[in-house]
């Protein structure tokens, strides 16, 4: 149960702070502070718990056809991250209080902060792969939302885009290994994928995997060659930053990569891969951090650089690597965070963070300068602050490594030289921002802020140097809980003590502090001597190749429009149809689909036939037609539909056939709406011969005919299958009644077997009936459409308003008669679409036949009272039914839960009403009004996007040039 609180906890905080006004800054600070304190007073609940048994874990069932459920679950490691997930979230929600300004929607900020958090928490407690990647995912999409959340600004939409491609392109590489993972092992629990570590280390795919996963987690934790997007994601708002360089985002990907240390590590191809892309990143973040001038970009490329010291210990294969590589996690987490608050206070009380600009703030901001001096000092490793122990465990395990020569003695350079680094870029940044002359060209006069602004910072470097001074018992016992939790009893000895005598690791550190202060002191010279100079590795920009790698595509994207994309709609629709002829024969290439068992043909009826010869005829009439009278071709096509919907009922499909009868109606009279602004029909090709016209004729005609046989054939051959003949469709019929309850098979399959596929289609259509009527709402008819549109109606003009023209020509009195008449149909198309709602489970119907008729109702409504009767109705509105209808279907499909069945589907439930008597309802009757509110709503917005064209164009032509334009 405390599980689940820990999770939902943060989604439900970042619900409330979202429906919060834009002014309520308190309310939501303390929403997210306290979501935030009390995942972590949960979390610590759980320390016992989890210190005796090693694990919590709680399974509810999610799609157990596939072996997947929602299962949460907590070692020492996941209570580790929650612990610093959780506190990070309350200490940075103090803090973004006080830092946001009286212009930011502080609302809209927790809410996207507790989102991010509950993300996060969700990673590091997923219980199985699946549920995992879902969580891993909103993790970029929760940050992409908090990088680009001054998005009035150019840098922080840049940055925010930059992110969310890199490291999405990461997720997609994840999910693959994910499911590869899951094929191999037979399941996708993560018990059981630890439990099979030989197994996958021993299986072929093993390279692949490794290599999927580790574009997965390098991307997401800013790692060589994936680092540039994250200097980029400085535009956020410090808090933002803070806690995404903390706790969150990038400590994801090295989470991950610890989660399955015991899987992937002791191979060859595990040193190679992630110790390389760390050793390189502990390079090239160091020495890119040395050279930066704003302090946020100095702290991202240093945590590069600290995130690429993890990564290399979890290469080295050495369980003591493991710890210490757990261990600075622990300690990135306190001294980064503290110094990026420390960065945003600077900014927030000087106006910048330029360091040429800013010196000598000692004296106006003691207590900032104090707090970020402490934090800088554990960055660099000094003696009695947490970041040493860390960095002294790191360079025993570069001493201690075998292999290659050039291994033994190139990695412990390396981390000398790095460390050296780290020195100099943590010195540079303070005495470049707190030593030295009083700068005086600041935008604003320094002071340190509110002390509640500092109280998160002064927590943070308490617990830098409560554990520098005393790692044994502050981070000794849990240090051991979170190794049992990844690596089981087998634990390796650790000692953590500030001082083991005069040993290797401790003259490594005093030669990287030394190092570091030469570094520094050359590169002031060098500054002084040079100012401005830029060195040669920013060349080799990430940020420049990423920005030509999208342009790149771009212009192959143009130019593959340019080939394939015109401004008719014909050669589109004549490559789509080749496509899918050729994806249709490939199928066919192996033969075999032709049944070989005899069938007895049913014998051809001459009515049957005679009436296909009369639709064949409607449909080379209409496509003869459009060529000179749109309307007519319109008319002859509905024809068609017509004999098509008499054919699905003589063949004994009454839903078919309702529904294709519902879908003519309804389209004829959008489709009749839209002729007005189709553009006139281009005759030809511009050049065009005659010999070239009639080639391109044929072509069509044989694209077509091939197109028609070949539905034909495929049609034909599914009725003439034998009745033995396994497939799904004889399960379909057999379990309709057991499994579904209902005897309409086509609805039973639509609302329970496939209602996930329901789901996501109703889903689709709602996003294009929004998006078209957004788009028809910026739409201004060209000039020659408004030219044709006021000449009288004839029969060569094919694209008139019908409704004005018939008011037009009929007298008064004719249109009374019919509008009174056509009144009385409202309420008898509603009876039956209702009746059909209802019906539907058990007889030809459903709410999609049902939201037709009731949409056909309101559209004749339209069609005699014009737009403005629909509008005046306030039940009517589309955008509300269209809510609604997805709201309702999915509690229909999750209220499954409460009865322990899986999503989306069909639980019964019996009534004794006291008149009415016994009640059988079952869920797919909520399921299906969803539907049926949904189609209403959809329907409707079509129509009032086309009647606004008709309505703006009524005003272009009656009003003067120069008169009043008004929209509804």
């Amino acid at each position: 149960m405390l599980l689940t609180l820990i999770l939902t906890i943060p989604f439900a905080g970042s619900l409330c702070a979202a429906l919060l006004p834009a002014t309520a800054r308190r309310a939501g600070a303390w929403i997210a502070g306290g979501s935030a304190l009390a995942c972590l007073l949960l979390t610590l609940a759980l320390t016992p718990e989890v210190a005796h048994l090693g694990l919590i874990k709680l399974s509810l069932p999610w799609i157990p056809s596939q072996g997947v459920d929602l299962t949460l679950r907590m070692d020492g490691y996941a209570w580790l991250f929650a612990v610093i997930i959780s506190s990070m979230g309350a200490l940075i929600a103090l803090y973004a209080h006080y830092y946001l300004s009286a212009q930011d929607p502080a609302p809209r900020f927790f809410a996207f902060l507790l989102s991010f958090m509950g993300a996060m928490l969700g990673v590091v407690l997923a219980g199985n792969l699946i549920q995992l990647l879902v969580f891993w995912e909103l993790t970029s999409l929760s940050s992409f939302m908090l990088i680009g959340y001054w998005h009035h600004r150019m840098d922080a939409r840049r940055g925010a885009r930059m992110a969310l491609l890199v490291t999405g392109a990461g997720g997609f590489c994840l999910l693959a290994s994910m499911l590869i993972i899951g094929h191999i092992v037979g399941s996708y629990d993560l018990d059981d994928v630890l439990a099979a570590a030989s197994q996958i280390r021993g299986h072929r795919w093993y390279p692949i995997l490794l290599v999927l996963l580790a574009v997965g987690a390098l991307t997401k934790s800013a790692q060589f060659p994936f680092h540039f997007w994250l200097p980029n994601a400085m535009a956020a708002p410090t808090p933002v930053s803070a806690y995404l360089h903390s706790a969150t985002m990038v400590k994801a990907g090295v989470f991950l990569l610890a989660r399955f240390w015991p899987i992937f590590s002791g191979t060859d191809w595990w040193t190679w891969i992630i110790g390389s892309a760390g050793l390189c990143s502990l390079l090239l973040g160091a020495y890119a951090a040395t050279f930066q001038r704003d302090i946020k970009s100095v702290l991202a490329y240093s945590t590069i650089s600290h995130l690429g010291l993890i990564t290399l210990l979890l290469g080295m294969n050495s369980r003591l690597a493991l710890v210490a590589a757990i261990f600075h996690m622990i300690n990135h987490a306190t001294f980064k965070a503290s110094l990026f608050m420390a960065a945003g206070i600077v900014d927030h009380e000087t106006g910048t963070r330029d360091l040429t600009r800013l010196s000598g703030l000692r004296t106006a901001m003691p207590l900032t300068a104090t707090l970020a001096m402490v934090s800088a000092a554990a960055m660099a490793g000094v003696p009695l602050l947490n970041g040493f122990i860390s960095k002294e465990m790191f360079f025993a395990e570069t001493i201690f490594t075998s292999g290659h020569w050039l291994t033994r003695w190139g990695l412990p350079a390396a981390a000398v030289v790095a460390s050296a680094f780290s020195v100099a870029y943590s010195l540079r940044l303070i005495m470049q921002v707190f030593f030295g002359p009083p700068a005086h060209d600041l935008p604003r006069t320094p002071h340190d802020p509110t002390r509640m602004m500092l109280i998160p910072s002064a927590i943070l470097v308490v617990i830098c140097l409560a554990v520098g001074m005393l790692p044994g018992l502050t981070l000794g016992p849990v240090l051991d809980m979170v190794m049992r939790g990844l690596l089981g009893p087998g634990l390796p000895a650790f000692d953590l003590q500030v001082w083991h005598g005069l040993n290797l690791p401790l003259l490594m550190s005093m030669i990287a502090m030394v190092g570091g202060v030469g570094i520094y002191l050359a590169l002031r010279e060098r500054d002084r001597r040079a100012p401005g100079q830029v060195p040669i590795i920013y060349r080799l920009d990430g940020r420049r190749s990423f920005e030509n790698a999208l342009e790149a595509i771009d212009s192959g994207t143009l130019w593959l429009l340019g080939r394939l994309q015109t401004q008719r709609l014909q050669p589109q629709v004549l490559l789509l149809v080749l496509c899918t002829l050729g994806v249709a024969l490939l199928p066919l290439v192996d033969g075999g689909w032709w049944p070989q068992a005899s069938t007895r043909d049913t014998p051809l009826q001459w009515s049957f036939g005679l009436m296909w010869l009369a639709g064949g005829a409607c449909a080379i009439a209409a496509a003869y037609q459009a060529k000179y009278h749109r309307t007519a071709s319109l008319m002859l096509a509905g024809a068609s539909g017509l004999i098509t919907c008499v054919t699905f009922a003589w063949l004994s499909a009454p839903d078919l056939a309702l529904t294709q009868l519902a879908v003519e109606v309804v389209t004829t009279v959008l489709i009749l709406l839209g002729l007005r602004w189709l553009p006139p029909r281009i005759e030809e090709y511009p050049g065009a011969t005659w010999h070239r016209t009639q080639w391109r004729r044929w072509r069509d005609f044989t694209v077509a005919v091939a197109g028609g046989a070949g539905l034909a054939v495929l049609a034909y051959v599914m009725m003439i299958r034998p009745a033995a003949y396994q497939s799904i469709s004889s399960f379909f019929v057999k379990q309709a009644v057991p499994l579904g309850g209902g005897a309409n098979v086509v609805n039973v399959i639509l609302v329970d077997f496939r209602a996930f596929d329901t789901f996501g289609e109703i889903t689709v259509l709602a996003v294009v009936a929004l998006s078209v009527y957004a788009l028809l709402r910026r739409f201004r008819p060209p000039a020659e459409a408004l030219a044709m549109s006021s000449r009288p109606y004839s029969a060569q003009s094919d694209s008139r308003d019908l409704e004005s023209d018939t008011q037009a020509t009929l007298p008064d009195g004719l249109m009374k008669v019919p509008a009174v008449l056509v009144r009385l149909l409202l309420p008898a198309s509603t009876l039956i679409s209702l009746y059909f709602l209802l019906r539907g489970h058990n007889l030809p119907g459903g709410g999609f036949v049902g939201g037709l008729v009731m949409a056909t109702g309101i559209i004749l409504q339209y069609m005699v009272g014009g737009i403005l009767w629909v509008e005046a109705r306030p039940l009517i509105r589309p955008q509300a039914w269209i809510a609604l209808g997805l709201l309702v279907a999915g509690i229909a499909a999750m209220s499954v839960w409460w009865v322990g069945r899986p999503l989306l589907s069909a639980y019964t439930l019996d009534l004794m009403l006291p008149v009415v008597g016994e009640l059988h309802l079952s869920s797919v009757l909520l399921f299906d009004l969803g539907v049926y509110m949904l189609v209403v709503g959809a329907t409707i917005l079509f129509l009032i996007a086309l009647a606004h064209q008709s309505l703006r164009f009524h005003r272009n032509i009656t009003e003067p040039a120069d008169g009043p334009h008004t929209e509804t």
